[in-house]
Parts: structure tokens; sequence; C-alpha cells
């Protein structure tokens, strides 16, 4: 298991890669998505050097992570043995998902009808429930507490949590009918969902008004890897700085770079 405490950069970053052997860099905070792919690299027992990016500090606008992850956005990955041998950076956290499970050949299915199921699921992830889940973090959470004063807005607080209790219902009646996500079997899409589901609390959701989430959530938490990553990395936010502000949702965050 890695030490996933965080630690600044510290120079360049091919400064931190000197005497690394390991296959697979990983720029890496404590976010959903984030933990999704330290999952994969856990299930999947590949080496990996861990970089935390703090984005609370504003690391991820460092200019040589932005060469690796032009959206200034974690995770990223760098595959120091990737097509043709050579090393191969890539960003998004469901293409990651995609190109690991392609590399190893394992969490996502060969049969194509069971593939497109896995693959639909992880699509359904990546364009609704982790935005929309984002965005009731935002409102819920995070608005109130903007060290400026905190924001309340009770129309996208209602929007969010709403649209929150949708996805759930719709992961509800899916969990049904399968023991996992899609594929019939453990997958990418179990994979995707699961981090985000850890933070049900902020999105103000009760897994007890989803019963087949809930046991789908005690099964998959109770797996090794995903044991692994959530006793050594968890989305903890208690308050923000005028900078820490800044450089997530203000002008740090929005300041137009060359």
């Amino acid at each position: 298991m890695k030490d996933l405490n965080r630690r600044a950069l510290g120079g360049s970053l091919q400064e931190q890669r000197r005497g690394i052997t390991s296959m697979i860099d990983l720029y890496f905070d404590h976010t959903p998505n984030g933990q999704k792919v330290h999952i994969m690299l856990e299930e999947c027992g590949l080496a990996y050097n861990l970089i935390i990016i703090d984005i609370g500090k504003g690391e991820q606008f460092d200019p040589d992570f932005l060469k690796i992850s032009p959206n200034n956005k974690v995770p990223a990955i760098v595959d120091h043995e990737g097509p043709g041998g050579q090393p191969f950076a890539l960003f998004e956290s469901g293409a990651i998902l995609l190109y690991l499970a392609e590399k190893t050949g394992r969490f996502l299915p060969a049969e194509p009808q069971q593939r497109w199921d896995v693959m639909q699921w992880l699509f359904w992830q990546m364009g609704g429930f982790g935005p929309m889940l984002g965005q009731a973090h935002h409102f819920l959470a995070y608005a109130p507490m903007n060290p400026s004063g905190p924001e309340v807005l009770p129309y996208a607080q209602n929007r969010y949590r709403n649209e929150a209790s949708r996805l759930y219902g719709v992961l509800d009646r899916q969990l049904g009918e399968n023991d996992h996500v899609a594929g019939g079997a453990y997958s990418i899409a179990d994979m995707a969902i699961f981090p985000w589901c850890r933070l049900h609390e902020r999105q103000e959701q009760d897994l007890d008004d989803f019963p087949n989430v809930k046991r789908w959530y005690g099964v998959i938490g109770e797996r090794p890897a995903v044991k692994r990553d959530i006793a050594a990395s968890a989305d903890i936010v208690t308050g923000f700085t005028p900078e820490s502000w800044s450089v997530s949702f203000g002008a740090d965050q929005y300041r137009k770079r060359s």
C-alpha cells in the first residue's frame, strides 16, 4: 500500500522521477476521481509511484504538470512502459481506467455485449453521477464555507440534492437486478462509481433509501484493494483559506494561462 499523505511538489516533476523504477506515475490528490484510479492500480498489482498534487495549494497549475494534464485536473498518469515501450501521458480518470484495463486485460469484459454494458455505465458515471454529485458538494458543502462569507443558495442546493437522489435511484434500480453495476462481474464501472458513493453524506443522501446501492457498497468496500484505498485516502474538506478558495473556485482557478 502506498502512503498517500500529502506532499508538495518539491522541485520539478522530472526531479521527483530520479531513482524511481515504478512503471506508472500517478498524479493524485484525495478526490473521488483520484481514488478510482488508485483502486484500479491496487487491483491490478501494477507498480506505481505516487506524486501528490495538492490542489488546495494550486499545484495543478505547475507548468510541468500541465504538460501531462492540460486541463489542470487530477488524476493523470505517465506510463513509462506505454505503447511501443515509450512513456505515455494520459489524463481524465475514465480514459485512464480504460487504458489500464486494456493494458492488463482485466476488469473490462472481452465479450462485446458485456464490454459495452460496462462502457455505458462508466460513461454514465463520467457524464452524470460524478459531475452532478460534484455540484452537490459545491453548493451543499463548499459554498457555505466561502471565506469571504457563506453562500447559501437554496435553489442550487435543492437542484443538485434532488439530482443526486435521482441518480442514486437509477443506480439502485440497476443494482436491484445485478450484483455489480455492469457486465456481470466487478469492473471498472464499479471502481468509477464507488468513490463518489463514499461521500453520500456530503451529498445529503441516505443509503438506507437505496437498499441495493447500500448492499453493493458494502460488498465493494470489503475488497482488499478498495480497503487499502479507503485506509489510505479520504476526501476531507473542513474549510478554505482565501488562497485555497481562489485556486479552487475563484480568480486563480480561472486566470488565463499561456
